[in-house]
């Protein structure tokens, strides 16, 4: 309820509420709106407010961050600011994308301050119903990456602003599970024969990631001299990805070539004896790129991710993205016998747990398998 005369109400959130005439449209009143945690600072927000000159001069009073708060875009992009320092190319050109394609249009105009749940659960909805490019809708997943940017925005806001935002941190989308694509034996048994019969250094490269469970931009960014003879492994320290270029008109997007996403990712990976020895017989000069033998020429990931779909679709295999490959490894490490916590390492995960959760996805052979133990249980024969 307001206080007799005053429009400041207390909210369901636990917040006070100030409404002030803002200005006049067509004869039309339009409102503006303060918001604080109780009332006598809402209040004092207000008195800050001429309703007199407003209805006079019909303007807006300007808004500071000591009366009405500051505005999303400023704050938004200060975050983006902060986290410069910290963080790769690749992140701060992921939160600058979801910036510009869904939360600025949306939410520019507010002040962050009276950015509500309620708003955010309907930007939400909606992405989910007509979201994306065109208008189908976007995946939990993209929604709740959205969030994420969107959380860390209102974190930065209260934490370095001191600003009063809503509540949002537990609002998420559960995400239905999908099946991964792993290849059978027969497939990889098939597409094995193919690479080691046409052995081009593209062709080896797809099978060192059949092999080592390697990501398509380590095997794109490996050179040669990241290869150890002697003692039979290799060395992954960088990744390469092709990224939208901000600041350059000539070009929108370039390859860049970094560390990898994480210090786990950076890694010594044993080669098993027989890839071994088809790197061995490819060897080339140690400053050269791995999939070229050049030393300024290599194969972009979107190169080699078309390449492997030609090769799949000679062999007849169910088509397949590159990262099932490094899905692929992984089930069958578990089906030989491998320990978790040595092939969490190989992958470059932080955990065993990220391994077995997203990794490991066991073959109806294994899992006959193993049912078949029971058998033993039987007392009759």
């Amino acid at each position: 309820m307001p206080r007799r005369g005053e429009n400041i109400y207390k909210r369901k959130d636990g917040r006070w509420e100030g409404r002030y005439i803002k200005d006049h449209v067509n004869k039309k009143i339009m409102y503006g709106y303060v918001y604080a945690k109780t009332y006598r600072e809402v209040k004092e927000k207000l008195s800050l407010i001429s309703d007199t000159a407003l209805k006079k001069e019909n303007v807006v009073v300007p808004t500071t961050k000591s009366q009405l708060g500051i505005d999303f875009k400023t704050v938004s992009l200060a975050w983006v600011e902060s986290l410069k320092p910290q963080l790769k190319e690749s992140s701060i050109v992921k939160y600058t994308n979801v910036l510009e394609n869904y939360l600025l249009p949306y939410f520019k105009d507010n002040t962050i301050e009276t950015i509500t749940r309620e708003d955010i659960l309907n930007f939400s909805y909606g992405l989910l119903i007509s979201g994306g490019q065109k208008g189908n809708g976007l995946s939990p997943k993209t929604v709740n990456s959205i969030l994420s940017v969107l959380k860390g925005i209102f974190l930065y806001a209260t934490q370095h602003e001191k600003l009063d935002v809503a509540d949002i941190w537990k609002i998420s989308f559960k995400q239905p599970q999908k099946p991964m694509r792993i290849l059978s034996l027969a497939e990889q048994e098939k597409l094995s024969k193919f690479l080691y019969e046409n052995l081009t250094l593209s062709n080896l490269g797809i099978l060192v990631c059949l092999y080592t469970g390697i990501r398509i931009g380590e095997i794109c960014a490996l050179k040669w001299e990241d290869i150890s003879f002697d003692e039979q492994y290799l060395y992954v320290h960088k990744t390469m990805q092709r990224l939208q270029n901000k600041e350059n008109n000539e070009h929108k997007t370039s390859v860049i070539i970094s560390t990898p996403k994480s210090e786990c990712s950076i890694r010594k990976i044993p080669l098993p004896d027989k890839i071994f020895q088809f790197i061995v017989s490819a060897r080339c000069q140690g400053n050269t790129y791995f999939l070229t033998g050049l030393s300024n020429t290599f194969v972009e990931p979107r190169t080699l991710q078309n390449r492997f779909k030609a090769i799949m679709k000679i062999c007849d295999i169910k088509n397949a993205n590159f990262h099932a490959l490094r899905h692929t490894f992984a089930t069958r490490c578990i089906e030989l016998g491998f320990d978790s916590k040595s092939l969490s390492e190989i992958l470059g995960h932080a955990s065993v747990n990220i391994t077995l959760n997203c990794y490991v996805h066991p073959s109806m052979e294994l899992k006959q398998k193993n049912m078949n133990m029971l058998s033993d249980l039987f007392a009759v024969k």
